[in-house]
């Protein structure tokens, strides 16, 4: 019986060991052919300047700072909503209360939601409604704020997002021991003092997870963006919330669907998928090393 059991707790082990090694090769795989097919493409011209002649000459450097843009602007979106949802649901509000069963209905819904809806949902509520209604309460009618631009693709992406940072963070605040919290109530401490001095200097590691999860999902979208503000081709960089933009994963998109001649095209989409990357990679390390350093100064307090 012992050498049945050793036997099937070998077989398991080398199981799960052989999907893990599927896993990495696959990752290996698929990141080996982009760099073997992108880098020689690769040069300073066509990551610093702008498009020329339909996007045949060039570079792609629009691209390139409109997604950074769209990130940055849907994390400053998304992570304070986010975060002040999860503390609410998990510190103030009763768990058997019914707006929180509705809320966290609702947060499951929008996990499950496929993102062309999304970007429906965008352009109907965002595009058409607040920039429909800007345009008339500030405007008088011109059209401003109610067509596709950055702004609203940020909200969309936040929107979509918003889940990953709610779970993080809930999970990130369920770590906390409740020893911690009671300790601080013994002193006198408030609720709101609690929140600040004890809870949230331990959570903030998990925040900044959520935070991370979302730039890497939201660097690599393109259906919630194609009806909020992505353009494929504009030579210039967005100066203003009412701008469009261009972004790698829409280029990437366009460039393979519509292209007349998509040989041609394939060492600019394998160059273009490689920066994408790269820029994804360069936003998460960022982010990554905030969280470090944050983490290292809490320990020393």
């Amino acid at each position: 019986m012992s050498r049945w059991i050793r036997f099937v707790g070998w077989l398991f082990t080398s199981l799960t060991g052989l999907c893990c090694l599927m896993i990495l090769a696959m990752v290996v795989i698929i990141l080996g052919d982009i760099l073997v097919h992108g880098a020689p493409g690769l040069s300073w011209e066509f990551v610093s300047a702008e498009p020329r002649v339909g996007m045949t000459e060039g570079g792609i450097f629009p691209a390139i700072f409109g997604t950074v843009a769209l990130v940055l602007l849907m994390t400053a979106a998304v992570v304070p909503l986010g975060v002040a949802t999860a503390i609410y649901l998990h510190e103030y509000a009763a768990q058997d209360s019914r707006v929180v069963h509705l809320v966290r209905l609702a947060l499951q819904n929008l996990a499950g939601v496929p993102a062309i809806v999304f970007g429906l949902f965008g352009l109907g509520f965002f595009v058409q409604f607040a920039g429909g209604g800007l345009d008339a309460l500030f405007f008088g009618g011109r059209l401003a704020f109610g067509q596709p631009c950055i702004l609203w693709a940020a909200l969309t992406l936040a929107v979509l997002t918003l889940p990953t940072v709610v779970v993080a963070t809930e999970e990130s605040l369920r770590a906390v021991p409740k020893s911690y919290r009671e300790a601080a109530y013994s002193m006198g401490a408030t609720r709101w003092q609690v929140m600040r001095r004890v809870v949230l200097p331990q959570s903030v590691g998990g925040m900044l997870t959520g935070a991370i999860l979302a730039i890497s999902r939201g660097a690599g979208e393109v259906a919630p963006i194609m009806f909020t503000g992505a353009a494929y081709y504009l030579p210039y960089l967005p100066k203003k919330l009412n701008d469009q933009f261009m972004e790698l994963g829409y280029h990437i998109y366009v460039m393979t669907t519509q292209s007349p001649d998509v040989e041609a095209t394939l060492p600019i989409l394998y160059s273009t998928v490689l920066v994408l990357l790269l820029v994804t990679f360069g936003l998460n390390f960022t982010a990554v090393i905030v969280r470090s350093r944050i983490r290292r100064r809490l320990r020393q307090t």
